[in-house]
């Protein structure tokens, strides 16, 4: 009959869009061509019903209903598959079930660390600030009480961007030290002061096992009405205390720096051996008039540690480039 022969033909193709549809808009087209009620091919056939003999109506009826049925069986079937896929035929296990979440990394030892040092000197009181790591002459230099013939801005010892200034005509550098930051905020921020500044720093330095051309520094900054020198050494030993744990001691050498007077060298005591942690000091009276204070009215002081140093002292690492080489079984670790 070809009333049954556009059935077996409608039920083929439809079960074979069925099958080949790979997702879920995929099949709901097919469902709108197959068994749309507007414009859908069953229709077609609906009308097929109506030029049948009265005689052979009742099996082509049958017929129909048959076809029908299974094609919008298969369909909601394929539409579970795709919503829901089935489970893994290699390992038995069904994907869908909750597992246990992948790790997909570790925080870098450096990052743990200054995180750590963030934590330890906001107990203290003190905030962290920010400022840029390109910077100008001023910031780095003049602010800082550096004179022109200082070695520190010989070029062959900085960064300076060829051709490259910020405002002013002001030379332009990577940062040699974080120290800039402190004067950023002693230009906007009246005392009391009391902050530290954490980041990258740059220097030409040949890289061997303790040096590198880029490191990291916390500096910190107090500037209130009577700071003393027995305040920074409490605030270092804390510090060292904290994080190292309360064997640790600490003592002061004499030494140089522009920014600071008097400057001294800290130095520690742990497991037996003195190890230099930065330079400290009260801060210079010129850095407080560069930055608009009357050193007649404020003091304070200053201090700079390296954070690659202590987390190397901390973890018996004997070599700062394993910290940049990107070894996932050395980082793994911690």
């Amino acid at each position: 009959m070809d009333a049954i022969s556009a059935f077996s033909t409608y039920e083929r193709e439809a079960l074979e869009a069925i099958e080949s549809a790979d997702s879920v808009d995929t099949l709901e087209a097919v469902r709108i061509e197959f068994l749309g009620k507007k414009k859908g091919r069953l229709r077609d056939l609906q009308k097929l019903l109506g030029q049948v003999d009265p005689a052979e109506r009742p099996v082509v009826g049958q017929r129909f209903n048959e076809v029908k049925n299974r094609v919008g069986e298969r369909l909601d079937e394929r539409k579970n598959q795709l919503d829901r896929p089935e489970e893994s035929s290699l390992t038995g296990l069904d994907i869908t079930l909750p597992g246990t979440p992948v790790r997909l990394g570790r925080r870098h030892p450096l990052t743990q660390t200054i995180d750590e040092f963030k934590d330890i000197m906001g107990r203290f009181g003190f905030t962290v600030a920010d400022g840029p790591e390109i910077e100008d002459d001023f910031h780095n230099f003049v602010a800082l009480n550096i004179p022109e013939d200082h070695p520190a801005r010989d070029p062959l010892e900085n960064f300076y961007l060829a051709a490259a200034s910020i405002a002013n005509d002001r030379q332009a550098l990577l940062r040699s030290q974080t120290s800039t930051v402190q004067i950023r905020v002693m230009e906007q921020t009246k005392p009391p002061i009391r902050i530290v500044s954490v980041g990258r720093v740059y220097r030409p330095d040949t890289i061997d096992a303790t040096h590198s051309c880029m490191f990291h520094q916390m500096e910190g900054l107090m500037v209130g009405d009577s700071v003393t020198m027995a305040e920074l050494k409490t605030v270092l030993h804390l510090f060292a205390t904290t994080y190292l744990g309360e064997d640790v001691q600490i003592r002061f050498r004499p030494s140089f720096f522009p920014f600071t007077e008097p400057s001294v060298e800290v130095d520690m005591n742990w497991h037996g051996n003195w190890i230099e942690l930065g330079g400290a000091g009260m801060v210079d009276p010129n850095v407080l008039t560069a930055v608009g204070y009357d050193p007649e009215q404020v003091s304070g002081f200053a201090f700079g540690l390296g954070i690659e140093r202590f987390c190397m002292r901390r973890h018996h690492i004997t070599d700062i480039r394993r910290f940049i080489e990107n070894d996932v079984q050395f980082l793994s670790q911690f």
